[in-house]
């Protein structure tokens, strides 16, 4: 038996001898171990010390003079993690947070006679930022990687189960105890392989595997069910395996759309070719997907056509305008035409280049509250996120920002629907964006975040792109990340519409909507971005409801003195398994995270004025401290029929331009206050004490 010995600082494992050898391999490293270089953890589910800075194995053995396999058990790796063998680097493991199996070359004389040692450890030193890992159960084989991934073969199909043709699919291959399991086979024309996931543009893929036993998964993105099946292989045995799923989720009359879709091909980075981004999009049901390489405006059709899905969906050209101060999605676009231009520093420039580029009309602020180049525009050192300002003065003229970016997800998944409904209280005609970032695979993949854009959906290769993006701008959309949301009010009226509140009463109908593997727990009504009504969702209730839908009720409430905005947004459990799991967040502010799907509607006006038109909180508040003068006290009294929105604008328009409300005089005036009043100033003065924190730190 090997001698496995524990240091602090570094985990070596001594074997004394090799395989005999009639055995084919030798188990380096038969546990999973918690592996951290120096400094905090990532992640609380982690312990805070973990069993070594990196794995070392050392082992005795005979020089192989031809080709063995390395195979490795991974979990959370975020980072670069190089894998070397006597001091000759193999490969890195996968960057990847999902737990899969994964299997190196090891190339002839890799191996040499007497001792080896195996190490893997963090690629960067020093202010490297943490990364938590799991590493484990490393067995070297004496056999070439293709023999051994291919010992037995799935034969597997994915067919729609009502008419029982085949469907583009997303097959997952989990091992007995949970892992991804890689495959023997490579991408191609039809298929987008990755460990443990295969994309199927046909319905049907052919793969090689270990002998073992499986659970296969097939699905097709969020609209269809999800089909299993377990598999148990010996060594040179084939198993036909069929999984049947089926369209549940009611979506007719939207298209479902990823605003944010790269390819290693065109934006250099992540790991997913143009070919291999064809396979995809049809595997996971995306009918307009947007070409946002890096400043390159690129055309899809002739690769759909080449891999034969071009009826599966509608290219859109764009470009992911990458600047020093901001990332925007743009679209329509030229191909190889006149593009943006991404040097530029002011936002004003820049967005008047984005609006000068023929075709362009849709301008989306992407991944607000990340930091690219130094720069987080929705940071607390430049945005105020209570009333939707920049500190300063960036023009803020996008028309659509991400409120769910499934690559680049959030600690507080919230945090970025509050910022939506801040702009939209400031006056900012902007539409919810949900999208996916995706420039992989499998790690983070197309239309995990998604917008559905109402127009008429029913030929997915013959989608009117003029139609959609004049949808998309009037806000009429719903945003999806594992679930839908839909609103209507008054029975008529949904996103991107104006109710013109006729009774005394308005009536809210709403409507959760998800596959049968997704579960709903509330929804929340929310009125110029403040709740004003919950419910508590029993997953247990969705069982009498029609498939797809989750939970459907109503809400009446009473017509608000001032126009306002409706929008619902409802929330669940995170998925955990691996055929649709949650990524972590991209850029954490917390090591604590509970994962959650997320489904919002695009927002409704009630027009309780009358005037035709919808009236933000920021201007009815600007009327009224311009009409107050000096005189707070009039300002307050003039607020009392609003809500706590418009007091928080009034609140930043004040300070602006009579000083600090934390003064004694202000501060017993807006004790005197209603409660809503209170509440609207107490919000942006909180904001604004971040924003003071935030920006003496700079």
């Amino acid at each position: 038996m090997p001698l496995i010995t524990l240091f602090l600082g570094t985990m070596i494992l001594c074997f004394t001898s090799f395989a005999s050898a009639e055995d084919s391999a030798v188990v380096l490293a038969p546990e999973l171990r918690h592996v951290r270089i120096e400094g905090p953890r990532e992640w609380s589910e982690f312990p805070e010390t973990p069993d070594a800075n990196r794995i070392e194995a050392t082992f005795s053995g005979a020089a192989n003079d031809q080709e063995w396999t390395l195979q490795v058990r991974q979990q959370d790796v975020k980072q670069s993690w190089p894998v070397s063998l006597n001091g000759k680097k193999l490969d890195n493991l996968a960057r990847d947070e999902n737990d899969m199996v994964v299997y190196f070359p090891v190339p002839p004389g890799a191996v040499r006679d007497g001792e080896n040692t195996l190490v893997i450890e963090h690629g960067a030193r020093g202010a490297a930022a943490p990364d938590d890992v799991r590493i484990g159960q490393i067995v070297l084989h004496r056999r070439p990687r293709d023999e051994v991934l291919n010992e037995a073969t799935l034969e597997l199909e994915v067919i729609d189960a009502d008419s029982g043709e085949p469907l583009p699919g997303r097959i997952t291959i989990i091992t007995a105890d949970g892992a991804l399991q890689s495959v023997g086979a490579e991408s191609n024309a039809h298929l987008a392989v990755r460990p443990g996931v295969v994309f199927t543009s046909t319905g049907q893929a052919r793969v090689g595997v270990p002998a073992g036993a499986y659970a296969l998964f097939a699905g097709r993105g969020f609209e269809y069910s999800l089909s299993s099946a377990e598999v148990a292989l010996a060594a040179g045995q084939s198993e036909r395996v069929r999984l049947a799923i089926r369209r549940e989720v009611p979506t007719e009359g939207y298209a479902a759309c990823d605003t944010h879709v790269h390819t290693l091909t065109h934006s250099g980075h992540g790991d997913a070719t143009v070919e291999e981004r064809m396979v995809t999009l049809a595997a996971e049901g995306i009918e307009l997907p947007i070409a946002t390489d890096h400043n390159v405006q690129i055309d899809h059709e002739p690769f759909a056509r080449e891999a034969d899905v071009r009826q599966r969906f509608t290219p859109v050209v764009g470009n992911e305008v990458t600047t020093k101060v901001g990332h925007f999605n743009v679209f329509p676009a030229i191909a190889g035409g006149p593009k943006p231009d991404h040097t530029l520093t002011e936002w004003s420039e820049i967005l008047d280049s984005i609006y000068a580029t023929p075709r362009v009309k849709v301008a989306i602020l992407n991944h607000a509250r990340d930091l690219h180049s130094g720069v987080r525009p929705f940071g607390p050192s430049l945005f105020n996120d209570a009333v939707g300002e920049n500190l300063d003065g960036w023009a803020m003229h996008f028309n659509a920002m991400e409120v769910v970016n499934s690559g680049a997800t959030q600690t507080d998944p919230l945090r970025l629907f509050h910022d939506w409904m801040a702009l939209l209280n400031r006056s900012r005609r902007v539409t919810p964006v949900g999208s996916s970032d995706s420039h992989d695979v499998a790690r983070h993949f197309v239309g995990q975040g998604r917008t559905y854009i109402r127009c008429d959906d029913r030929d997915p290769g013959a989608i009117d792109v003029e139609q959609a993006v004049h949808n998309f701008l009037e806000g009429r959309v719903m945003v999806s990340y594992g679930l839908l949301c839909e609103i209507a009010v008054d029975g008529k009226y949904s996103s991107g519409e104006i109710s013109p509140a006729p009774a005394d009463e308005v009536t809210v109908a709403a409507r959760v909507l998800a596959p049968h593997w997704v579960d709903a727990s509330k929804v929340v009504l929310y009125a110029n971005g403040n709740a004003i009504r919950e419910e508590t969702i029993d997953p247990e209730a969705a069982r009498g409801l029609p498939a797809g839908v989750k939970w459907r009720g109503e809400w009446r409430i009473p017509r608000p003195s001032h126009d306002v905005f409706l929008t619902a947004i409802a929330t669940g459990p995170g998925i955990e398994g691996l055929y649709w799991k949650a990524a972590k967040p991209y850029q954490p502010t917390s090591p604590d995270w509970t994962p959650q799907v997320i489904g919002c509607s695009g927002a409704v006006w009630i027009d309780a004025d009358h005037d035709g038109r919808p009236t933000p909180a920021f201007d009815y508040a600007e009327r009224m401290v311009l009409k107050a003068g000096y005189d707070f006290d009039a300002l307050l009294e003039s607020l009392a029929g609003y809500d706590r929105a418009v007091a928080a604008q009034a609140a930043h328009l004040w300070q602006s331009a009579h000083g600090s409300l934390l003064s004694e005089v202000y501060q017993a005036a807006l004790s005197r206050a209603n409660p809503e009043t209170r509440s609207g100033f107490r919000e942006y003065l909180e904001a604004w004490r971040r924003n003071q924190i935030a920006r003496a730190g700079t």
